[in-house]
């Protein structure tokens, strides 16, 4: 008698767990690069309502949260550009691919004096980062504003020299390492300022600067990857979904006032 009365009790209870999602509940390891995961504990509260747990591991460099993914330590990742993720593969050769676009941390052209591109007198100065990854991008930010022409098919890499082949006002463009052009704006006309260096300095990459990236810059969308295998894996799939849903898009401006901007594209779009 005692045994048929544990028996019914553990078929109810494990009825009531089933019913409350305690047996099918998934867990999703994301990896970040950094401490901050405001975004994505935004969307694990979500995800959580589906029965999805996800866990947040943060790495401190940009080499181990896709070293980790590719060795199965992680389901997916979210930290990238897809400039950095294209090449970061190549060189490895690791089979990864992005599943969704996230937000772009838009780079921008700041001024203590000027309040647009075209006030950059004949002769003016800008400064940009003097670092490789850092000042191609700044390079083709000031293509896009209009004050300099690229070679065709510009890939980001080359000396200055090298890759601009139309300086209509005469720029001189003054090589800085990247934490010190807040500090050098006094000193030149403008200057580019990496996303993190300028929140840094108390700008907001939208709102202070006097140019900056838009989602067209889609080489510096930040993404969501995963293993290839795994690209079209329900529950991942699910996650992605979650992230570009409004509510999470409002959080991203709300959060980060501003100074992120969320780029839910296509992956085409992306060259994917």
């Amino acid at each position: 008698m005692k045994k048929s009365i544990l028996l019914t009790f553990i078929i109810v209870l494990s009825a009531v767990l089933a019913a409350c999602g305690g047996g099918n509940e998934e867990t999703v390891k994301v990896g970040i690069s950094g401490t901050d995961t405001s975004t994505w504990d935004f969307v694990a509260e979500k995800a959580a309502e589906e029965g999805i747990n996800i866990e947040i591991i943060s790495f401190n460099d940009y080499v181990q949260p896709n070293t980790a993914l590719a060795d199965g330590e992680l389901d997916i990742n979210s930290f990238q550009t897809v400039a950095y993720f294209d090449e970061f593969i190549e060189e490895r050769d690791l089979d990864l691919a992005p599943i969704a676009t996230t937000y772009l941390a838009p780079m921008g052209l700041y001024s203590d004096s000027l309040a647009a591109p075209e006030e950059i007198p004949d002769g003016g100065k800008i400064a940009l980062p003097n670092d490789v990854s850092n000042q191609g991008r700044a390079l083709m930010l000031l293509e896009d504003a209009g004050l300099i022409t690229l070679v065709d098919n510009y890939d980001g890499l080359g000396s200055i020299s090298d890759s601009v082949v139309e300086n209509p006002r005469n720029i001189e463009l003054v090589e800085t390492a990247p934490a010190q052009i807040p500090r050098a704006l006094g000193d030149v006309d403008a200057g580019v300022i990496n996303n993190g260096i300028a929140r840094d300095a108390g700008y907001n990459p939208v709102e202070d600067s006097i140019y900056h990236e838009d989602e067209t810059a889609t080489d510096y969308v930040n993404i969501i990857a995963s293993r290839s295998e795994d690209t079209d894996d329900e529950t991942l799939q699910r996650v992605a979904e979650l992230f570009q849903e409004e509510d999470t898009k409002q959080f991203i401006e709300e959060e980060h006032d501003g100074s992120l901007i969320p780029a839910f594209l296509p992956l085409e779009e992306i060259g994917w």
